[in-house]
Formats: C-alpha cells, sequence, structure tokens
C-alpha cells in the first residue's frame, strides 16, 4: 500500500531508499542538495516493516524531512509475515527489495540510490566467509546492479562509514536510533557489536582490506562465471545436462557447472549439500532423483533435468508399466480451455491447432481413463503403430512422464497419451477445425 504517489513524469527522477537511519538520511540529503541544481526529482522510498512500535513514528520523521528538503515520499506498509522457520532477516530484506521495486516503478524512476558503505561492505564479506561462500558470496555488494528491471545502486560503498559520520554532524541531521541494531540475535549486529571492535583494534585497516578482497573476488567470481557458461554450452543441450560430457571435465569444473546450471534451474544458488551429493553420485548413476530448490533434479538416460514442484507424478503414480486406475469417464472437449477430469486429479487442456489436431466433431464424446494392455500408439504420420512400452522406451520417455488418463474417441481409437502426446492416426485433415489435447495434473491446473 503506498502514500502519497507521484505519477511519472518526463522530468528526471531518481529514488533513495531510505529507512530513516542515519546512513539513508544522509544519503537522501546529500541527493536532495545535488538534485535541485540539476533539475533532477527525488523520490525517497520508505518501507514500513510493521516490527518496531516506533515504526510509525519514524515514517512520520522520513515523510516530514521530504517535506522540508523538497522530496516525494513513498511508502509501502508491508503486510505479510515470515514464513515457518524463516529468518526475519531474510523474510524482510526480500520484502523489503520487492517493495522498493515497485514504488520507484510507480514513481517513474529506473534506478535507486542504497545508503550502503565501506564498512557495510567489510562487514558483508565476513558474514559471507563464515558461512563458507565462494568468490561469488565474497564479492559482496556490488557497486551496481539491475534486478527486476532497476538498476541499484551504491554511490558511497567505497566510503568509510566516518566520512558518513562526518556528514551527518556537519548538517546536524536528525535520524532514527533502532533499537534492534543491538539485538544479538541477528548475526550482523554480533558481528558489528562484538568481533568488529576487536578486529579493528588487532587491524586497524581491516575495513579497507576487505573491501579490496571484496573487489578481487569479484573480479574472480567473473571469470568463473565465464569458465562455467564456456563448459555449459560444451554439455548442456535442450535444457539438460549429459552425463557423459560432463565426466569429461576435471572434477573441479564439474562442481563448477553444476552450481551454474542448477542455479539457473532452480533461480537461486546451488546449495553445497546438493552439488557434493551430485559430484559424489553422478559418476556412477544410472538414473536417480535429487531434491533441489524449486523441485527436483532427475537423471533418465543420461540427461540430468530439473523438474519445478507440481510436474512430478500425481498421487497416484506408478514406476512400472502397470497402467494407473483411473476411472473412465466420457467428456465433451469441444471447447478450448481446460476440462476438469472427475475423480482424477487433473484437467484435459483443449487448445486451437493449425495442424496436428483432433477434429472438433470427435471430441464431442470422448472417453477418458487407465491404458489398457492392448494399447498401440501411432507416434507420426506413416509411421508403425507399436505398443506404448516400446514407444515409451523408443522416445526416451521416463517414467514420471508417463503417469496420467489416456484418451479414446467414442468408438475406442487412442486419441492421446501422457508422455506420448496425439496419436497420429486421430489427425484432422488440412484446413479443418481442430485442437490439441493434453493432460495436466492437478499440481499445475
Amino acid at each position: 500500500m503506498g502514500a502519497s504517489p507521484t505519477p511519472p513524469s518526463a522530468e528526471p527522477a531518481i529514488a533513495v531508499a531510505v529507512s530513516g537511519g542515519r546512513d539513508s538520511t544522509a544519503l537522501l540529503h546529500a541527493t536532495a542538495r545535488a538534485a535541485q541544481a540539476l533539475g533532477v526529482a527525488v523520490h525517497a522510498l520508505h518501507v514500513h516493516h510493521g516490527l518496531s512500535p516506533l515504526a510509525d513514528a519514524w515514517m512520520a520523521q522520513v515523510r516530514a524531512q521530504c517535506r522540508r528538503w523538497g522530496v516525494h515520499f513513498h511508502l509501502t506498509r508491508l503486510t505479510s509475515a515470515p514464513a515457518a522457520a524463516e529468518s526475519v532477516e531474510a523474510w524482510a530484506r526480500r520484502e523489503r527489495y520487492a517493495a522498493l521495486a515497485g514504488m520507484a516503478r510507480a514513481a517513474g524512476c529506473d534506478a535507486v540510490l542504497l545508503a550502503h558503505h565501506r564498512r557495510d561492505q567489510a562487514e558483508t564479506v565476513l558474514l559471507q566467509l563464515l558461512r563458507g561462500a565462494g568468490a561469488r558470496g565474497l564479492a559482496a555488494m556490488p557497486a551496481s546492479a539491475l534486478r527486476s528491471g532497476i538498476a541499484w545502486l551504491r554511490p558511497w560503498r567505497d566510503h568509510p562509514r566516518e566520512a558518513v559520520e562526518a556528514y551527518v554532524r556537519r548538517y546536524r541531521l536528525r535520524f532514527v536510533d533502532d533499537g534492534s541494531n543491538a539485538d544479538p540475535r541477528f548475526a550482523r549486529n554480533r558481528l558489528r557489536l562484538q568481533l568488529w571492535p576487536a578486529l579493528h583494534r588487532a587491524f586497524p585497516e581491516a575495513e579497507a582490506a576487505l573491501a579490496h578482497a571484496a573487489m578481487r573476488a569479484s573480479e574472480e567470481a567473473a571469470c568463473l562465471a565465464d569458465l562455467a557458461e564456456a563448459d555449459a554450452a560444451r554439455v548442456v543441450e535442450g535444457g539438460a545436462l549429459w552425463r557423459s560430457a560432463w565426466l569429461q571435465l576435471p572434477s573441479h569444473r564439474r562442481a563448477l557447472v553444476l552450481r551454474h546450471q542448477v542455479s539457473l534451474w532452480c533461480g537461486r544458488g546451488a546449495p553445497d549439500t546438493l552439488v557434493q551429493r551430485l559430484q559424489e553420485e553422478l559418476p556412477l548413476a544410472t538414473g536417480g532423483r535429487w531434491p533441489a530448490p524449486g523441485g527436483e533434479l532427475r537423471l533418465y538416460r543420461g540427461r540430468l533435468t530439473h523438474a519445478a514442484h507440481g510436474a512430478s507424478m500425481p498421487a497416484r503414480h506408478t514406476s512400472g508399466e502397470t497402467p494407473v486406475p483411473f476411472p473412465a469417464v466420457v467428456m465433451d472437449l469441444r471447447t478450448p480451455g481446460r476440462h476438469p477430469m472427475p475423480g482424477a486429479d487433473g484437467a484435459w487442456l483443449v487448445e486451437v491447432a493449425s495442424e496436428g489436431g483432433i477434429a472438433i466433431e470427435r471430441l464431442r464424446a470422448v472417453i477418458a481413463g487407465q491404458r489398457l494392455e492392448g494399447d498401440r500408439f501411432q507416434a507420426r504420420p506413416g509411421a508403425p503403430a507399436r505398443s506404448l512400452k516400446k514407444q515409451f522406451q523408443s522416445l526416451g520417455v521416463p517414467a514420471w512422464a508417463r503417469s496420467g488418463p489416456v484418451l479414446r474417441s467414442s468408438d475406442g481409437q487412442l486419441l492421446y497419451v501422457p508422455g506420448l502426446g496425439m496419436d497420429a492416426r486421430a489427425f484432422a485433415e488440412h484446413g479443418a477445425l481442430q485442437f490439441t489435447v493434453s493432460w495436466v495434473p492437478a499440481a499445475l491446473v
């Protein structure tokens, strides 16, 4: 929910993420001063997390400062809550960035300034190191990044914290002092309050050294990413990683390309435990399934693929060739769209086709039900009709893709088989009104 929205305009504009704390208050003030001379509109983006009883007062303070400094104020109140076993820090960060992106787009801004400085960068390097991160994690926070169509910029990332403190004193800026920053339950607070003072006493140049290490790690992470992409071009084809090609790589590059490909499949970093398991088990495996973020990895006929949650077999699944006992149901599928099947966990998807479909009149009273022992399937026009088992094997259809009811015409002719598709004997004549039909499991409906 936003407050005081400002419609986008042709006027140049920049957004600043403002919590009300010292660093973001200083950045907002400095941006407003610089923008005034340049004729650039400034938009302050404030996220109300609802975690502190003082949150309303902080919001009011930021709003008042924006009014005095000629800055447009935007507000989002978070209404969600952390999931079970999810850390408050992770939840707040995810929701905060989503809210900031939404407000920036609404304000017509394609860039958001963040107030992180060099001490923040050094602390992030240490936290990533303690989490066992590699080069990508140790690179910490980039000076600029493009996500969700927004450029996230950290103009003060390489400036010391003392410079920000001096700016606040010079302009006598009032800022929020969030008491949760002293809560030792949060990892960054423990590092900042307990570890950093001792580290700074023993190594006064630690902040600059760690920031320099992050820069080096960023360069090395970019090189490793290039190598992983080059290796992926050799071992990944059609969205699948070929085990035989992968085994030809040196072991350390196998791990690298696994992390790269699993991250692409899952939309997030590959868990180290998963990469280690794959390193140990893939070389000798002929088949297998491994839990992965958002779904699972599946090895079949030398191809490793990712299946999202809901793409696996329904509860009625069988891994063998015994037909699944679906009830026989007569259905009218002459209308495009999804048609739930009574007594089954899924629906039939009917779509208009230019060719390779079934004539509309044949879909008036089709029979959806189980496979029969004598069923034969024709994969393409002119090809011989073969048993379903032979077709599955010759086309390399994995067991989990074969589950679901088959579809027959009113005279018993096979029309559709999950994993094989439309039977070529049922194809309509060219130019006729025709539809394709497919089975969609309940989790995907």
